[in-house]
């Protein structure tokens, strides 16, 4: 099976219309980095509901997976959306300085080829523009708590979860200061599970 078809496996087997996880704080992190009538990409659009909103506040939008079942469902929810289906991880069909921000949730810890994606997300980026992210927080709480208890040890950790990458607060930002991010703010957001919710600038030129 190759990454197409296991990322359309994995949509498949999801039901229809489920609302991502903290959505509404999500959704507050990612509006205040957000200056209407700027160009956004929401990278991993999945259904479509970030994107949505993004156009609502005001942003041209374009949302972008690399699935087609998910599309699928966003067209149908959203038909006013730009949305694309993208071949990988890298090798975008999208110019460069495009956006001028540019929303991950939940996608990073998805990615195989992380320094090709973070290089495809910042050659897409302008100047200056506004990365805003969320992923799972693997810090020293849930490190602790995973080391307590074998239960959350297992889920945290299963091996067949479609998480393939673990960060905490540090190793993002050390990454991001490596792809010449600027002004990184993290931030917790405490839940079941824990989210780290980052705002950076692409460096300037």
């Amino acid at each position: 099976m190759g990454p197409s078809e296991y990322h359309e496996a994995l949509w498949r087997e999801l039901p229809e219309g489920l609302e991502p996880p903290a959505f509404e704080r999500r959704r507050a992190f990612l509006l205040k980095s957000l200056t209407p009538g700027r160009r956004a990409l929401d990278v991993g659009c999945g259904e479509g509901a970030f994107a949505a909103e993004l156009a609502a506040a005001g942003a041209e939008v374009v949302g972008v997976d690399v699935a087609e079942e998910p599309l699928r469902r966003a067209r149908a929810r959203h038909p006013g959306l730009d949305l694309r289906l993208l071949a990988g991880e890298t090798g975008w069909e999208l110019p460069d300085s495009s956006f001028d921000l540019v929303w991950a949730g939940e996608v990073i810890e998805h990615v195989a080829d992380t320094t090709g994606w973070l290089s495809e997300l910042r050659r897409v980026l302008r100047s200056g523009g506004s990365l805003v992210l969320s992923t799972p927080s693997v810090g020293w709480r849930e490190l602790l708590a995973a080391a307590l208890s074998g239960r959350a040890f297992a889920e945290r950790f299963d091996p067949r979860a479609d998480h393939l990458r673990f960060y905490s607060a540090a190793t993002l930002r050390s990454l991001l200061e490596d792809f010449g991010f600027q002004e990184i703010e993290i931030s917790r957001l405490a839940g079941s599970p824990s989210l780290l919710l980052c705002r950076a600038v692409r460096s300037r030129f």
